[in-house]
């Protein structure tokens, strides 16, 4: 006796959202959920309103970025007004500053007379824009993970246009110098 089909009784009313998966190269529109299965998209106005939060996502993650970047200078300059904390001469660090034990030991020993202890209350907030950071990267890359041409262009296009607004200025000595202009892509973290 089958009693899987009750042709539409007991059902409880709503039927669900079908959550479509794909794992190869895509542009649909209908039936796609994007990272839960509450954010279904149903039509093509929902569609373009995910894509537009995507963008906006993109866009915090480089804020985000430049928040880290800003707290970190704020940091050093409290640090070094209470004498804490040495100037070095260059960016770099000679042979010396480091040790490498070897790969297959997964040590690595560092000598490092130039750092200087962070205060628990401002590596606390630094932790909290870190983990808010590596929060957002995932769940971009999870967007980027539906494979979905659209997805995947409105987060390159947020990170294009936070890194834009956020980034309107460049160390040009620093990079002529041989430094990084610390540019890094929207890796996971």
């Amino acid at each position: 006796m089958d009693h899987g089909d009750h042709g539409g009784h007991g059902g409880g009313g709503m039927p669900t959202p079908r959550c479509t998966m794909n794992m190869l190269w895509n542009t649909q529109i209908q039936d796609t959920c994007i990272v839960f299965r509450s954010w279904h998209i149903s039509s093509t106005q929902s569609f373009i309103f995910s894509c537009l939060v995507i963008v906006a996502l993109g866009v915090l993650y480089e804020w985000l970025r430049e928040a880290q970047k800003i707290a970190d200078r704020k940091i050093a300059a409290t640090l070094s007004a209470q004498g804490k904390g040495k100037a070095r001469v260059s960016g770099r660090t000679s042979p010396e500053d480091h040790e490498e034990a070897g790969l297959l030991t997964g040590l690595r020993v560092i000598k490092d007379d130039n750092s200087t202890p962070v205060p628990f209350s401002m590596r606390a907030s630094r932790a909290i824009l870190y983990g808010a950071q590596v929060f957002l990267s995932f769940f971009l890359m999870l967007v980027f993970m539906t494979y979905n041409a659209y997805l995947i262009l409105a987060t390159v296009v947020g990170a294009a246009l936070g890194h834009f607004i956020f980034n309107p200025r460049l160390d040009v000595d620093s990079i002529l110098a041989g430094g990084s202009a610390s540019v890094r892509g929207m890796a996971c973290h």
